[in-house]
Order: structure tokens, then sequence, then C-alpha cells
């Protein structure tokens, strides 16, 4: 049996270990191979890499440079049932933006590292071919791509489908990125059938496809448990992976279940009622609002002392359910650890930045704008006249506008006024999420403190450690409504 992965940030357990608790556990394991996805770098480049080297396992990225040259080997060979299984990496070039864009520079502010997102997409996908083509050479019976590209809309010419539509040769694209689940079966360039397997997020689902000496690849599909405890756990299975992890967790146990603080609500993310086709919730927050949203960006800009605040949805990684909220719940919902900072930004830099912020919809934007100390409405009507830059920045906006009828302090947005911004720097400064609306804005005070600190702050001292009324309606207290 392979294990493989493609690998990106862990929840609480990797922060507060900043990634080496997984990687002990994959080592465990005995993983064969592994991608990195976009939020592999968030610990900054220098960890990221220490990681690599604590890994007893290769990772393998076709598209991941240093100054021109590749950072890991394209494409590796496992064999497997008799067979030689080829696997190639490829990482979505949104990772420049995705991740936080400061990390790819050296210390004269220069871009060092990449992920072909300047190519054209010709040469985009000659490259993933030159990796297919390599390991068929080296003597692959099958190809299995591993990508971390996703099929969002706006990260066009770089999802999963452009790639397999212009190559050719792939037999199976396990994917990860947009979070899926979708099991797909489309042409390649030839015509041939290709099957892509979307693995979901956070281990919910596990991607799998059985190979044969005699017949080949028989199936390939998804394994999954919806249900909140573990298969092992209900029915007893002890092995040493399972000691392995306890060992980590009980590490970490203590402050991790410390509780801070206690809702008399379901804190969401999701849609409380609709599900998708697989019956799992539907995700809101990077496009409409929530109420965790709402407490989360409420608590950044009270730690700030702003008139607004300012948060990507994508920052908001899982809910959370009435009762006792522990640390580690809060360590969930914000894992990144961002910055909380402070800036001075008019009112037209605001109106660019939500402009920005709401191009993708209808579809989901790690960038979609949550706000507190201000409303706005958006009109899905009017196509988005955003112009994106080969590096994934905002580099205008033309036309009409999606956002009106914006209000700060119950006032309507004056665009030639200044207005106090809090946010993290992720997005305010370092262009997360492609935001270079900001750009030139005085920086009023920063590392305040990271934002998942910022939250037990205002729940603690300003909600008096009960979260509850103001927050009861899953749907937000209506900061972002839509226009008919």
């Amino acid at each position: 049996m392979l294990t493989t992965a493609i690998r990106c940030k862990g929840e609480s357990i990797g922060v507060l270990t900043k990634g080496e608790a997984i990687i002990k556990l994959m080592n465990e394991l005995k993983y064969d191979v592994v991608i990195p996805g976009n939020h592999e770098f968030d610990y900054g480049m220098e960890q990221s890499f220490n990681l690599v080297d604590m890994a007893e396992f290769p990772y393998i990225s076709c598209n991941f440079v240093k100054e021109g040259e590749f950072v890991f080997k394209s494409w590796t060979i496992v064999e497997a049932a008799r067979k030689k299984i080829g696997f190639v990496g490829v990482t979505t070039p949104e990772t420049m933006t995705s991740s936080n864009p400061k990390y790819f520079e050296n210390e004269k502010g220069d871009k060092i590292y990449g992920f072909m997102q300047e190519k054209t997409a010709a040469e985009f996908y000659s490259n993933v071919q030159e990796a297919i083509d390599g390991a068929r050479s080296a003597g692959a019976d099958y190809i299995y791509v591993m990508g971390h590209l996703g099929y969002y809309a706006m990260d066009e010419p770089w999802t999963y489908a452009s790639v397999i539509e212009n190559t050719t040769g792939i037999d199976v694209f396990f994917d990860g990125h947009s979070h899926d689940t979708e099991q797909v079966i489309m042409k390649d360039k030839a015509g041939r059938s290709v099957t892509r397997s979307a693995c979901g997020t956070k281990l919910s689902a596990i991607g799998y496809s059985h190979i044969t000496p005699d017949e080949g690849i028989v199936e390939t599909g998804l394994w999954s448990w919806p249900n909140s405890d573990s298969v092992a756990e209900i029915i007893g299975i002890r092995n040493s992976m399972s000691d392995k992890i306890d060992e980590v967790m009980l590490d970490l146990s203590e402050k991790m279940n410390e509780v801070i603080a206690k809702t008399d609500v379901d804190l969401t993310i999701s849609d409380p009622v609709e599900k998708d086709s697989a019956g799992n919730p539907i995700r809101m927050v990077r496009r409409a609002d929530t109420n965790l949203s709402d407490l989360v960006t409420d608590a950044i800009r009270y730690v700030a002392e702003a008139d607004i605040a300012f948060v990507g949805g994508g920052s908001f990684r899982k809910s959370i359910e009435k009762g006792d909220i522990t640390y580690g719940e809060i360590l969930d919902v914000l894992p990144y650890g961002n910055n909380v900072i402070k800036i001075d930004a008019t009112g037209q830099q605001i109106l660019d930045a939500l402009e920005w912020g709401v191009q993708a919809l209808p579809e989901e934007f790690g960038g979609f704008p949550q706000v507190s100390g201000m409303t706005y409405e958006i009109d899905v009507n009017v196509p988005s006249g955003c112009i994106t830059g080969d590096d994934g920045m905002m580099m205008g906006i033309e036309g009409d506008r999606r956002i009106k009828n914006v209000m700060i302090g119950g006032e309507p947005l004056d665009p030639a006024k200044k207005y106090t911004v809090a946010g993290v720097d992720y997005t305010l400064v370092n262009h997360g999420d492609g935001y270079t609306a900001f750009d030139g804005a005085p920086v009023l005070l920063q590392d305040l403190k990271v934002d998942y600190q910022a939250l037990i702050d205002y729940i603690t001292e300003v909600l008096g450690g009960e979260v509850g009324e103001g927050y009861d309606d899953p749907y937000g207290q209506g900061r972002i409504v839509f226009a008919e």
C-alpha cells in the first residue's frame, strides 16, 4: 500500500509545534511521497525547509522554483503491485498570494521563489507535460498527478481541469486546494479519460486508487468518515500509530483543553441548513457574512481601536459548537497566527479593496472581505472589473463596480477621508490574496498581537467570557448585503 499526500498546514497541533509534530506523524506512517500545498510555507521559508529536512519521505513539485531552479524533483517513481507508479507534483501558482507573499522574497524585497505564476498558460502546461513524459520515459506504468490546484474559477488557467485538458498521459489526478470532494472523469488533450479525485480537507476524506498486477487501475475513489468520532476510537483499534498520536497530543493536551470561555450559540463558517450533494455543510465564510466572522472581526477592531476591521474569509478555518470554548478550538478557527496591525487608509482604498474581495462571486475567494464597523452591498449582476496581474496581484479596476452603499460608523463612506483599518499583516501590507489596494497606507500600529489572542481577549474582556447576544444569527448581523 502506498501512502501519499498533498501536504498543507495542520490545525492546532501544527500551530503549536510549527508543523514539526505533523511531520513526525507522517514519518511514523511511512509516507512515500508528498507535494507542498499553498499553506506549506505559512511558518516562513526557513521553517518550511526545516520540516523538509525532518521528513523521511521526498517532496516533489514540478513548478516550485528558486531563482529559476527547481527546488524539488518534479516526479518520482514508486514500485508497488509489480508496477512502476510515477507521481508528478503540481503546486498552485496561487501560493504566491494565498500564502504570505513576503516569504518568497529576499532581504532586498526581490521575489526569489515562485511557482511559474509568471509563465503563460501554454508554458505552464508544457512544464507539467515535461514532468509526465520524464516519469514515463523512466519506465512508469501509470502516472498519478498529485495536485494542489482545485477548481476555483478565479484560479484559471491553473485549475485541475485546465491542466488535464492541456496535457496527455495522466491516469489519475489526486487533487486538493479547493477542499471539495468531487470525483470527476474527463478527457485529456488526446481524448483519453482521466479520473480526478478531490480529497477534501483536514483528512475528512482520503483518496484511494486500487491497482492490481493483472488488471491495472481497477478503481479510484474516496474513503470518508462523516462522524466527529474516529472509527478507530469507536471500534477500539490500537496500534503503534495511535500510540504515537496519543503521545503527541498528551504533550499539548493541557493547553489545548484549557477552557477560556463559553458560547450559547453555534459559531459557524458554514450554512447551518444547506448541504452539498455529499451531505457536507456548505461553507459560507468565503462569500457571505457569518456570526463567527462577525465575532472575529469585532475582536480585531477592538484590540486595534480602529474605525473598521477588514479580514479575508479564508482566515476562518473551523466552526465552534455551542458550549465551552477551549484554547485549542480558538487555534482551530485561526490557525495561522497572523499579526494584527492598524493602518491609515483612504475611503477610496477601502472601496478598491472591497471590490477586489468580491470579484470571484458567486464562487468562493479566500480574500472575501469580512468586516466590522462597516456595512456594504454587493451587486453580483455587475461583472467584475478587477484586473489581475501575472503574479496574481490586483492591478486595477475598470468599468462599473459591484460594491454599493458602503457605510462606516453609520455614515456613508467618503472616498477622500482617512479611516483607521484593523486587520492582519498578511492582507493589509503583505499582499496576501493579491491585495494591493492598501499600498502606501501608513502603518500606525504593527505586531499588536496574533489574531487568535485578539479573539481570546475580546471574548474575555468585552463579552465577559460568554458569547451569545448579538452573535446568535448564524448568517451574521447583516454587514454584507446582496443587492436584488
